[in-house]
């Protein structure tokens, strides 16, 4: 059975919202991030990224880690792409073309909008009283997202996805690394077509059942 390693407050999100999505059965193991905890390294601490018996699966201590018999991968948007590429259907690519296209729009959104957009889910606390000096950061980096977004923006004006004109993981990638700016509205608004796509990504029945299970566990 696949197994992952990592809580779904994690990157880990990404492989259960696909196996939900593929109908693919798994077993996941709640690693939970070593920074989250008090003391990590404490004998009663619970299992997370510090343990050994993690660091020997992820030599750099990072969820999610994914096993598919003697496969063993680290990356999650590697095991999100291999996994639609292994199970076929629409999800996945049905040739080299569009296998290109998924790994271009995964790599896209990892490269170009995921370090911005992680900086707008950690500082930017809308309705509360902030230092200055989040607020300059988070206002940076909205400014680097536009450019991006723009891309993402031409492309759905004209697209209801991001290939092959239906839902792929390149949608679900792309989708779950936007997703930490979506509570920036101000930036948002800027880009409608890209806010109908991503709310149509999260109406999916996939994505309730894989955020069910992310509120369920401990923040």
């Amino acid at each position: 059975m696949l197994v992952i390693h990592g809580v779904t407050r994690s990157r880990a999100s990404r492989i259960v919202w696909l196996c939900y999505e593929l109908g693919l059965e798994f077993e996941q193991i709640p690693v939970i991030q070593a920074y989250r905890l008090p003391n990590a390294d404490a004998p009663d601490a619970p299992l997370n990224t510090h343990s050994p018996a993690f660091l020997a699966l992820s030599p750099a201590g990072a969820v999610p880690v994914m096993q598919d018999g003697d496969l063993l991968l680290n990356e999650s948007l590697a095991c999100t792409l291999y996994l639609a590429q292994k199970a076929g259907g629409p999800i996945g690519p049905t040739d080299a073309t569009e296998q290109a296209l998924m790994m271009q729009w995964s790599f896209y959104a990892v490269a170009s909008i995921e370090p911005d957009a992680l900086t707008i889910l950690f500082l930017h606390k809308p309705g509360q009283q902030q230092p200055g000096e989040d607020v300059a950061i988070v206002t940076n980096a909205a400014e680097r997202l536009i450019r991006p977004l723009r891309v993402l923006e031409t492309h759905l004006s004209t697209h209801a996805y991001l290939v092959g004109d239906r839902f792929t993981v390149a949608d679900l990638n792309m989708a779950e690394i936007l997703r930490y700016a979506q509570g920036h509205h101000e930036l948002m608004d800027q880009f409608p077509a890209t806010r109908a796509w991503l709310d149509g990504c999260q109406a999916r029945p996939a994505f309730r059942e894989m955020w069910a299970r992310r509120l369920a566990e401990p923040e």
